[in-house]
């Protein structure tokens, strides 16, 4: 592949030539040359600069396309890119599988960790929270990257930054050298989420971007599902040491298969600057927030750090707003804010993935607690659900590229809601088939929703927004996932100590705390669903016309 970068009002699309080998034993991997030329003397030469490359019994089969410079391609930036789908998936969804799995793997080692070290379960808790932290307020910075400059560039400093966040854990002699590690690995592995849907958006075309992008929503549920395993089997076997040993050495790996698979094409704002003082002020806002859910959830909402870490959220959001309305080149352009097809799926992703994660963590909870079961037989029944969501993830955007986004996200919102309103009903303390089944619907609702909906935030967004726009979703998605489980345990535990019946009037078993829990969950799909219904589809019903407006 050979790339002639020119520029000028047409651009040359194709230019291919096939050898005939029966007549010629010429074989060179040149096969595809593409260009943007000031004019036909330009292409006139190249043809022949081309033609004499090979030897005079070659065939030669030339086809040349024009294109009007202002028709390029949908999803690249400076004209058509040719990126190799075969090879640039299997990188992408490899790198979040690898980031999902340490996430979730480092969970079962905390015990081990606190009991290594000396500390109590609340400091060895900060090996999580510290990187949950970061990791929400890294994804927008590094969507904005992918705006300004090229994909590769900012996927491959983030693949670094894990990298040496894994080599400092694994050599770590004390919890906050640690701790230090696991910031470091965030703050590289939050490049991972935010340009895997930014490339898929950016160098596919609409028709092709839901299957890749369900493809991606598989591999983070195998790789949540599958985190606690490895994590559980290797400590057990070699120390938690070896964890980060391992995902260092697979940081490598997807670093040097990232530098020859991904393009280097720049975007077409590569001149403009990145504001700094805006990301930042973003990131305060979003970690500040996650920060006091987390304390709210220890020490309790009415805490003085609790309250704080909020106030100062809001004053860092406020000032966030007003420095994107004074700056000439803001982080981002106001806007988007004011786009409400982008607010309505950026609604549905947070709703959605805070429903669907807090019914994954409290279910082995109950289990436990309600039915006596066992923490391994109580993961179990979380496998179907693991299952449809690693399986329909990829023909759920595969479909929606199809039909569009919103009968899919529609339908997907309605199961999660029914599902967990019959776990509220009849499944809290009753068999725990029941729950697996209702665990089940959760799963297949949620790959109903996610790999459409991202695609349809995709569709929304200005061709020069589309990293900072997927990275403030992906940021909403994951702070989605950070809160619910806080939120809920507090609620949980207010319930209890209230001793009041069951909100759900079916509900006639004697886990009413539960039940009150997955009614909740149930009204937040809910939520999603009416946000989604009354909204309008777009009037493009062609391929790629995923989003939907208000």
């Amino acid at each position: 592949l050979r790339l002639l970068r020119l520029t000028g009002r047409h651009a040359l699309r194709g230019l291919r030539r096939d050898l005939d080998r029966r007549q010629s034993p010429f074989a060179s991997p040149l096969s595809l040359v593409s260009m943007h030329h000031r004019g036909w003397d330009n292409c006139s030469a190249a043809c022949t600069a081309l033609v004499t490359m090979l030897p005079y019994s070659s065939t030669v089969h030339v086809r040349i396309v024009f294109v009007n410079e202002s028709e390029k391609v949908p999803g690249t930036d400076r004209g058509p890119v040719d990126v190799p789908v075969r090879l640039l998936l299997p990188v992408i969804v490899s790198a979040v599988f690898i980031i999902v799995m340490n996430g979730s793997m480092v969970n079962v080692a905390l015990p081990t960790i606190g009991e290594e070290f000396g500390v109590s379960e609340g400091q060895a808790g900060w090996v999580i929270s510290g990187y949950l932290l970061v990791f929400a307020v890294g994804i927008p910075l590094y969507g904005r990257l992918a705006d300004v400059y090229s994909i590769r560039k900012a996927f491959s400093v983030g693949l670094v930054g894990f990298a040496a966040g894994s080599l400092v854990c694994a050599l770590a002699p004390n919890l906050p050298v640690l701790v230090a590690g696991r910031v470091l690995q965030a703050a590289g592995g939050a490049a991972i989420p935010a340009l895997s849907s930014t490339s898929v958006a950016k160098l596919l075309s609409p028709g092709q971007r839901g299957g890749a992008l369900g493809l991606i929503v598989s591999s983070v549920g195998v790789g949540g599902a599958v985190g606690p395993v490895v994590g559980g089997v290797v400590v057990q076997l070699a120390g938690w040491h070896t964890l980060f040993y391992g995902t260092f050495f697979l940081g490598l790996i997807l670093l040097s298969a990232s530098l020859r698979v991904l393009p280097d094409a720049f975007s077409d704002k590569s001149d403009s600057s990145f504001d700094l003082p805006g990301g930042v002020l973003l990131a305060l806002a979003a970690g500040l927030f996650l920060f006091g859910v987390t304390e709210g959830q220890v020490r309790g909402f009415y805490s003085a750090l609790s309250w704080g870490s909020f106030v100062t959220a809001t004053l860092a959001a406020a000032a966030f707003a007003r420095r994107i309305t004074t700056t000439p080149e803001p982080f981002v352009s106001p806007r988007l804010l004011r786009n409400g097809a982008y607010l309505t799926c950026a609604a549905v992703g947070f709703l959605g993935m805070l429903a669907n994660l807090t019914s994954i963590i409290f279910v082995p909870l109950l289990l436990a607690d309600v039915n006596g079961l066992r923490p391994g037989a109580a993961g179990l029944t979380l496998a179907p659900g693991a299952v449809a969501v690693a399986l329909l993830s990829p023909l759920a955007g595969r479909f929606s590229d199809r039909v569009g986004s919103r009968p899919l996200i529609l339908a997907g919102l309605a199961t999660m809601a029914l599902s967990l309103l019959a776990l509220s009903a009849f499944g809290v303390g009753a068999s725990a088939l029941f729950v697996a089944a209702g665990m089940l619907g959760v799963g297949v609702g949620f790959a109903g929703i996610t790999s459409p909906n991202t695609n349809a935030t995709a569709a929304t967004l200005p061709r020069d927004e589309v990293g900072v726009g997927l990275g403030i979703y992906q940021m909403l998605f994951f702070l989605g996932g950070g809160c619910g489980p806080a939120l809920l345990g507090a609620f949980l535990a207010a319930r209890r100590e209230s001793g009041a019946g069951a909100l759900n009037p079916f509900y006639t078993l004697n886990a009413t705390a539960f039940s009150d829990a997955f009614l909740l969950l149930s009204l937040c799909s809910l939520v999603a669903l009416l946000v989604v219904s009354y909204g309008r589809s777009t009037a493009d019903k062609g391929p790629g016309a995923s989003g939907f407006r208000l």
